[in-house]
């Protein structure tokens, strides 16, 4: 038996080293940039499997309007989310912090802004673009904005001046809540928003998304019920309220289409500034009959 393990273990390791070897330097593709993407609009999308085999019965309903595929916002404004919930730490619906108005507000304001960060990292990272959130917080500040009455009271037309956008996300927090029962424990996290043209005051996408968590460890064996019970109230930490906060904002924005025309129009933008400026186009972009052809062609081949 003994020297079958020490067989195992000396083939492993050539198998390794072979391995490591196969990839040389020389061996190796060159990879250029700028492909087409596969799985854009279903990576990190649950499917029914997924929500089955992690026991997660929440939802997420994102509507796009068709005014949304017409004319598409390039910049946005992540505004401040607001909080409907109770800012306390609540455990099968009952408070477990016994928090004063002050320690509310506050941690009203944590939990919103965690939200709201996540969807602009999100929205960032797509063919928008998008505001600094310090510098949004900063412009509604100095218009007296001071809480959720006041910046809903704002027209839209008026925050788009402010802030120099095409379109603005409202966000409001309905709750967080944590659920635990010895062998289950669950983080809920639900999010309701909209974004809104700053032209014309139309809702152009409106999203309602609830986040579950859930952790269910079945056991027999009293010993087992004990360390299980454990682990289960080990779900209850902050890292797993942060991971349904990121995985609602995710499943939201993989739902909004990508705009090929949104993308289209910031390339042209962005060539027309190097030409403007009289710099030289990458030979990716340069045109064979003069820029101006180039920058009247709207069948740019972008990477999807």
């Amino acid at each position: 038996m003994r020297r079958l393990f020490i067989c195992f273990a000396i083939l492993t390791c050539i198998i390794s080293v072979a391995g490591c070897a196969g990839v040389s330097q020389k061996s190796a593709e060159d990879r250029p940039f700028f492909q087409t993407e596969y799985q854009q609009s279903s990576h990190g999308k649950k499917t029914a499997f997924d929500r089955l085999f992690e026991l997660d019965p929440g939802h997420i309903d994102v509507k796009v309007s068709p005014e949304y595929s017409e004319c598409p916002p390039a910049r946005i404004a992540v505004l401040p989310f607001i909080d409907r919930g109770s800012a306390q730490f609540v455990v099968d619906k009952m408070p477990v912090t016994f928090r004063n108005k002050k320690e509310r507000d506050r941690w009203a304001w944590t939990d919103a802004q965690r939200l709201r960060r996540y969807m602009q990292g999100y929205m960032a990272a797509r063919e928008f673009l998008v505001d600094n959130l310090t510098i949004v917080d900063a412009v509604l500040q100095a218009h007296g904005i001071k809480d959720g009455e006041d910046l809903e009271a704002v027209p839209p037309a008026a925050l788009g001046q402010w802030l120099g956008v095409d379109a603005v996300v409202y966000g409001t927090v309905l709750h967080y809540e944590s659920y635990y029962g010895f062998l289950i424990a669950a983080q809920q996290v639900s999010v309701r928003g909209r974004i809104v043209s700053t032209h014309d005051g139309h809702e152009l996408v409106s999203f309602d998304a609830t986040r579950d968590r859930t952790n269910l460890m079945p056991a027999i064996d009293p010993l087992d019920m004990v360390i299980n019970s454990v682990q289960t109230f080990l779900d209850l930490r902050d890292i797993e309220i942060a991971r349904s906060e990121d995985e609602a904002c995710r499943e939201i924005m993989v739902r909004i289409p990508v705009s090929q025309k949104l993308r289209e129009q910031l390339v042209r933008e962005a060539t027309q500034r190097i030409v403007t400026q009289g710099g030289d186009l990458p030979p990716s972009l340069a045109p064979s009959t003069g820029s101006s052809e180039y920058l009247q062609n709207d069948s740019l081949n972008l990477p999807q």
